[in-house]
């Protein structure tokens, strides 16, 4: 099987998302909007799921892998609805006017949960796609983690590994240089895989071109002023619309990747004349 390693790199990742919110999420006093569980809840799940996957595959139960796939048709919806919900958390924040932080980076904030519910839907498109190969299949899975690794790392980088930060903007676009420099090395590393294996690459390129995307638009949105009133009268749509837009295009996404990876029917035969 492909990527017999690929647990310990989810397990890695689970890791460092715990230890970038645990001071933000896991042990913070005080009310935390709903946002944030679903998101928290919905996120930590898909890479239990992407471990328990890796693990079942690579120790041959593989009914267990197929039966958690199957569970993967109800729980991609809701990772997609989690991020809507931080998405629409930002920019009621930014319509409200909060504060001076959020009205500088909270269309940054959008912008780059965009460009990952992007991400996510792309790679677990193709995944079901191509399921039958099972090397593109397990990639793109795999994929799916370097997308929220920015989050909780450039967080652990802002409060424990300050040096990393060769940027130095100052003042609240501190928080984009941690963002894009994460995001740089998240790409790196996946270039690496692509190298190593370019016949069976797409899923490590596609990801290396989302989080370099992620990495510059989001560092450049505060200066593209074009964005603050599309993103305020997104703050205006009903968030139940949103929300449920969100898990509507991860059922959809489901719905035709599955569709897409069915093998195709048998021709039917033709009787010879006569």
């Amino acid at each position: 099987m492909p990527y017999k390693y690929g647990h310990y790199f989810v397990a890695f990742t689970l890791a460092i998302t715990v230890g970038g919110f645990w001071a933000s999420y896991f042990t913070a006093s005080g009310p935390m909007p709903l946002a944030f569980h679903v998101h928290a809840v919905t996120a930590m799940t898909w890479l239990a799921f992407l471990l328990v996957q890796s693990v079942s595959i690579h120790s041959r139960r593989n009914a267990l892998h197929k039966t958690m796939g199957q569970a993967s048709f109800a729980l991609f919806p809701l990772l997609m609805l989690g991020f809507v919900a931080i998405i629409n958390l930002s920019a009621s924040r930014y319509l409200a006017q909060e504060s001076p932080f959020i009205m500088e980076l909270g269309p940054a904030f959008g912008i780059a949960m965009v460009i990952a519910l992007a991400a996510y839907l792309t790679l677990f498109y193709n995944a079901l796609k191509y399921r039958r190969n099972i090397k593109l299949h397990a990639g793109y899975m795999l994929a799916t983690p370097m997308i929220l690794f920015e989050s909780p790392f450039s967080r652990l980088m802002e409060h424990l590994f300050p040096w990393m930060n060769f940027i130095q903007s100052g003042g609240p676009r501190n928080v984009l240089d941690t963002i894009a420099i994460s995001d740089t090395l998240v790409a790196a590393f996946a270039m690496v895989l692509y190298f190593r294996d370019r016949k069976h690459g797409a899923p490590w390129l596609m990801a290396a071109g989302f989080v370099m995307l992620q990495a510059v638009v989001t560092w450049f949105a505060p200066d593209m002023t074009f964005l603050n009133a599309p993103f305020k009268a997104y703050a205006q749509i009903p968030g139940s619309i949103t929300l449920a837009a969100g898990a509507l295009a991860g059922i959809a996404v489901t719905y035709f990747g599955w569709v897409a990876g069915s093998r195709p029917a048998a021709p039917r035969a033709v009787p010879e004349a006569g």
